[in-house]
């Protein structure tokens, strides 16, 4: 991928800069209390980058999946107010996300001011792409800064629309998540160990695919070590599994030049049913039977991935090794996550979505070099897919 231009790239003084970031946080259920602030977080970089430079600001995301409606359990009140706390100064309400209210308010913004708009999925025409709609957001900026990672895979109009109306670049932390992406799979130091786990196959044979030719070791674990001990001859348990999933798997572990080795747990932790207050039992993998499902690797499996990733200079995971969110079944995720943690000569890159909420869960997040905010945008970037949010962008 060509290497793109950066905020630090372009004169930006005093200028009005229209800045796309990702502020979808989990929100309890039933109410507007914020339960992770990370996504927030991570914008300030970029926010206190232009503050510093007198620029006025006007920030925008998407809250959840309101389906181009307005739902007031999704407005951005909630985040604003924490935006506002995390500065040390007031965001402003910029209303919209569509209309010349936002227009309105981005005039009328002093040196270093900020706004935020409401939700941009409240208008339909930003997962459209709408033309018009391109047009008012566009309006808001001199300059397009594009720091949602997290949004990159979608070609919405915030995302990638903008970016052809105004000069487009990177924020602080879009940069840093393609340089650390983009080095683990084109450069990265070796030997490289791949950690990836998911329901099935399907859910990460891209993934897969692209990393087979690149690393150097992949380490199977969730559901999908199913299909890899049927590729294998062995029952793998009561989960339902294709005969595609089986045979790309199959493909995957048959050696290769220029291959990764693909190992798959020697033992699992397995239970008659997914539920949290069910009885787990330890088996080698050869011998699940098929009432059983795996729900997380063994014993020996976690001895033997800790010592590959030990070994590792670059560690790229994506999946967690089962159900890490019920006790019984996180010693698996925890064993790599440790691992990982305690690798003293090695680079880290930990995908976002459920990987990430792991590591946050183990308070271990910041022993990993870099974390992504971004779970089906790290995930289409490590399939080797190119990201419409950052082909917008400027070329450096």
């Amino acid at each position: 991928m060509a290497r793109k231009k950066t905020l630090r790239d372009i004169e930006l003084r005093g200028k009005r800069v229209f800045v796309r970031v990702d502020f979808n946080v989990p929100m309890k259920r039933g109410s507007d209390q914020i339960t992770d602030d990370v996504r927030i977080r991570a914008s300030l970089p970029t926010v206190n980058y232009l503050q510093d430079r007198e620029c006025r600001i006007v920030l925008c995301s998407h809250l959840g999946r309101p389906d181009g409606k307005v739902v007031d359990e999704l407005r951005l009140a909630p985040v604003r107010q924490r935006l506002s706390y995390l500065l040390g100064k007031d965001v402003r309400d910029g209303g919209g996300p569509g209309g010349d209210g936002p227009l309105r308010t981005a005039g009328s913004l002093g040196a270093g001011e900020v706004a935020l708009l409401e939700n941009l999925r409240f208008d339909p025409r930003e997962e459209q792409n709408d033309p018009g709609f391109v047009r008012e957001l566009a309006r808001l900026g001199e300059v397009f800064v594009n720091d949602a990672f997290g949004a990159a895979h979608r070609a919405h109009a915030s995302t990638a629309g903008v970016a052809m109306h105004l000069p487009a670049v990177a924020g602080l932390l879009m940069a840093r998540e393609i340089e650390m992406l983009g080095k683990a799979l084109e450069n990265p130091e070796r030997p490289v160990v791949a950690v990836v786990g998911g329901a099935k196959v399907s859910d990460k044979l891209a993934v897969l695919t692209n990393l087979v030719s690149r690393v150097d070791t992949i380490l199977i674990g969730g559901g999908m070590v199913a299909e890899f001990l049927r590729a294998q001859g062995f029952c793998g348990g009561g989960a339902k599994t294709s005969a595609e999933d089986v045979h790309a798997a199959r493909e995957l572990l048959k050696p290769r030049l220029k291959h990764a080795r693909v190992l798959r747990p020697p033992d699992v932790v397995i239970a008659e049913k997914l539920d949290e207050k069910v009885q787990p039992a330890i088996v080698d993998a050869e011998l699940v039977s098929e009432k059983m499902l795996i729900l997380d690797i063994g014993p020996k499996a976690r001895q033997l991935y800790a010592a590959e990733i030990t070994k590792a200079k670059t560690v790229i995971w994506n999946g967690p090794m089962g159900v890490f969110e019920w006790e019984a079944f996180a010693a698996g995720t925890r064993a790599v996550a440790e691992a990982i943690a305690e690798n003293p000569i090695g680079v880290s890159i930990v995908g976002g979505g459920s990987t990430a909420e792991a590591v946050a869960a183990f308070g271990l997040a910041d022993r990993m070099t870099h974390v992504s905010t971004g779970g089906g945008a790290s995930l289409e970037f490590l399939e080797g897919k190119t990201l419409p949010g950052v082909a917008a962008l400027l070329d450096a």
